[in-house]
């Protein structure tokens, strides 16, 4: 099944995730699913929280970015808990499928260790760096209620600030199914 992309402004993208216990969902369907949304939105990375499920999950694929070592950078995450993160920041511009059209220069530090739970619940303690840690960090972010966005300056901000609120009504254009947040 594919889920349409919950976009900037709605606030399941602003809170902090829920756990997920061993047998309360399956995970194995909710990734594949994951997988194939984040495929048809052309995306490397997909935290349940942009399917509007506020729990503690993502996926990743860095074989669209053709780059060495990401030919089997495929896996799901699930209750990680980055562990460390070292080594220089390094600046990179970063978009996101609930930001659509905008990308920013974001800097992450450039190595990480993380443990997590894969589809099977079968627990891993992992190191990543380069461009693996940096699509790891950006969807972390995700389940923690953080986005891209709010790692730029104050600056960077006010000058978003038009295109942002123009997500929040649905003035985009996309081309996968979003969710446009609810008018309260």
């Amino acid at each position: 099944m594919i889920y349409p992309i919950v976009v900037y402004g709605d606030p399941v993208l602003k809170k902090k995730a829920s756990d997920i216990e061993k047998g309360e969902i399956d995970v194995k369907v909710l990734s594949e699913d994951m997988f194939a949304t984040m495929e048809a939105a052309s995306g490397i990375g997909l935290a349940a929280p942009q399917i509007g499920k506020s729990i503690r999950m993502f996926v990743v694929d860095g074989r669209p970015l053709e780059e060495e070592g990401m030919e089997d950078f495929r896996k799901v995450f699930i209750n990680p808990q980055i562990l460390e993160e070292t080594g220089e920041e390094w600046a990179f511009e970063e978009g996101c499928l609930s930001i659509p059209n905008i990308r920013e220069e974001v800097f992450r530090n450039e190595k990480l260790r993380i443990r997590y739970f894969d589809e099977n619940w079968v627990e891993h303690e992992d190191e990543y760096n380069g461009m693996k840690a940096r699509i790891i960090q950006h969807e972390y972010d995700h389940i923690e209620g953080v986005l891209f966005t709010d790692h730029l300056s104050p600056l960077k901000k006010r000058m978003l600030k038009g295109k942002l609120q123009n997500i929040t009504k649905g003035k985009m254009k996309v081309d996968y199914r979003v969710v446009i947040p609810v008018k309260r």
